[in-house]
Formats: C-alpha cells, sequence, structure tokens
C-alpha cells in the first residue's frame, strides 16, 4: 500500500491552528464574501443582456435583476460548505425566473443565445478568490 505525506507551507500551519473552533463562523463569512463579488458580475452581465439585440420594443420588467441572489452559506450533510446564486421563485405572473434566465443564457429557436452567466463565472473567479482570501486573512487577524 502507498502512503503520501502531505506538508503544509509554514506559513499556513500557525494561521490553521489560529482558526481553532471559529471554524464554523468564518467560513460562512470567507464564501460570503466571494459570492458577493459573482454576483456582481453576473447581475452586471445580466443588465447587458436583456432587452438588448431584440428587433422588437423589450418587454423587459426588471423582475428577472431584482430577481438575482446570493443564499446565505449552509453545510451540506458531507460537511462542505456552499453558496448559490440564483434567482428567487416564482415571478409576480406565476412563471419561472429560471426558465427565462435559462432562455437568455442558451437561447431558443427564433432567439439568439445571451450567456451572462457563463462569462460572469470566467470573469470574476481570480476576483472572488482574492476577496475570499482578503476576508479569510480579515478574520484570522481578528483572533
Amino acid at each position: 500500500m502507498a502512503k503520501v505525506d502531505v506538508k503544509m507551507p509554514e506559513e499556513f500551519l500557525p494561521k490553521i491552528s489560529r482558526l481553532g473552533d471559529q471554524t464554523d463562523t468564518i467560513i460562512p463569512k470567507v464564501l460570503q464574501a466571494g459570492g458577493e463579488v459573482v454576483l456582481a458580475k453576473v447581475k452586471s452581465n445580466l443588465q447587458a443582456a436583456v432587452g438588448k439585440g431584440i428587433k422588437a420594443k423589450t418587454r423587459s420588467t426588471g423582475e428577472l435583476v431584482s430577481a438575482l441572489g446570493v443564499t446565505t452559506a449552509k453545510q451540506d450533510r458531507n460537511g462542505n460548505y456552499n453558496i448559490k446564486i440564483g434567482f428567487a421563485e416564482p415571478r409576480s405572473d406565476g412563471g419561472s425566473n429560471a426558465k427565462i434566465a435559462n432562455i437568455l443564457e442558451h437561447g431558443k429557436h427564433g432567439q439568439p443565445a445571451k450567456p451572462f452567466l457563463k462569462p460572469a463565472k470566467s470573469a470574476s473567479k481570480e476576483q472572488c478568490e482574492e476577496a475570499m482570501k482578503s476576508k479569510l486573512e480579515e478574520e484570522i487577524s481578528k483572533l
């Protein structure tokens, strides 16, 4: 049987040891900081995509943009923390915001795709990681 030893960088070990029992309160704050960065980029991309490049007058109500949000960090049954960026449901007319967002993202017959989610994910990855690192450093320094 193979054996693997993983060694943490020397400067990382003291930081982790200072977390102690505060991990469950710090992790959600760190994830929330990263989620807010991604949410801002998704919202910006969505506002740019809605009602643009169409021949007919737009019927946009702004409801899709206002329904966009980020959840609080929750722990799953495996012990992992997750946050989600998505749309509140249902719409005021009883329809689905997720359905409209999917059509906007991928298009449909006669309506070209106007991706806003995938580009936001790619464009905000580094900023998200930096925001989470910064928040983690801030929380560790408070201990």
